[in-house]
């Protein structure tokens, strides 16, 4: 009896000891997760946009005062503030036939491959066809082939068929190399509708049209508000296929900010607020739909 009482307190000893001393791993973990973590991610969000209020700031200053000192001086002297930079922006034709320019090829690129994509994503989910795994391998691996290898035979096919240096061959361009990832992210998502669903509807009646439209589609939503961000966001701020395709009479924002540059080096006034509008718009389109990219990729490209 007494050897059993003298061993308890022994064998009791290494759990009271392990309660009260956490290992490293749970402290760090702990603290990560306390006011210190949110602090330093706010610090990270500032310092990333530091860029966008520095090019706001300068776009609003008169090129004088860019040249006396930098955009943060603004803090100390407001007066410096104007919108001539701006008014000087819209009576510049090239700077504004650009930006109709780029939305000409930005809104068609991104439209086509979500149509397109979904229409075919539906296909490769849900309806069997012969070689359907196979084609579908050879889809995932266009997701490889970089735009860089198409550009010269691409260039002598639109010459060929009178596409080079129009919008049109530019929206080609853009839809053959944005299909292979659309195909792949839509066909992941609507694969995770439960089966049970689409017979209950293929039941009441429903053709593959209708079936598309009234079920896949809405289910489908956060997958394709991701799709359309991502095509918009790389459309938008392409410039190696819009110098090579895009008319040169009528380029692109970024091909004509770039020719700014080159031709006019010291004119700041159009430059600065001609490159805010093209940084801003496509930002402005991600951050209203943040939530639904999320949501998409998670759902599509993880499961």
């Amino acid at each position: 009896m007494s050897d059993a009482l003298a061993s308890t307190p022994t064998s009791a000893q290494p759990k009271a000891a392990g309660r009260a001393r956490p290992s490293l791993a749970a402290r760090v973990a702990s603290a990560a997760g306390g006011g210190a973590l949110r602090v330093f991610l706010l610090l990270v969000a500032l310092f990333w946009l530091m860029p966008t209020v520095g090019l706001l700031l300068s776009s609003l200053r008169d090129p004088a005062d860019i040249a006396a000192g930098g955009w943060w001086t603004v803090f100390t002297e407001p007066a410096q503030i104007t919108a001539e930079n701006y008014s000087a922006l819209l009576s510049n034709d090239t700077v504004t036939g650009s930006l109709l320019s780029t939305v000409l090829i930005t809104v068609p690129s991104t439209v086509l491959v979500v149509v397109i994509g979904a229409l075919a994503g539906y296909a490769f989910a849900w309806i069997d066809f012969p070689g359907r795994d196979w084609w579908f391998l050879l889809v995932v691996g266009l997701l490889v082939v970089p735009v860089q290898v198409a550009l010269v035979p691409v260039s002598e096919l639109f010459g060929a068929v009178g596409l080079f240096e129009t919008t049109a061959g530019v929206v080609l361009f853009h839809v053959a190399f944005g299909l292979p990832f659309a195909i792949f992210l839509l066909r992941n998502f609507f694969a995770e509708i439960p089966r049970e669903l689409l017979e209950a509807a293929r039941l009441d009646g429903a053709g593959e049209i209708r079936l598309f439209a009234r079920v896949v589609l809405p289910l489908g939503g956060p997958a394709i508000a991701s799709l359309g961000i991502v095509q918009f966001l790389w459309v938008w701020n392409d410039m190696l296929i819009a110098l090579i395709f895009a008319d040169s009479d009528s380029p692109p924002i970024t091909v004509a900010l770039q020719q700014q540059v080159r031709q006019f080096g010291n004119n700041v006034d159009v430059l600065a607020p001609g490159a805010f509008v093209s940084m801003v718009i496509p930002l402005a389109v991600f951050f209203a739909f943040q939530r639904h990219f999320v949501n998409g990729v998670m759902a599509g490209a993880v499961k």
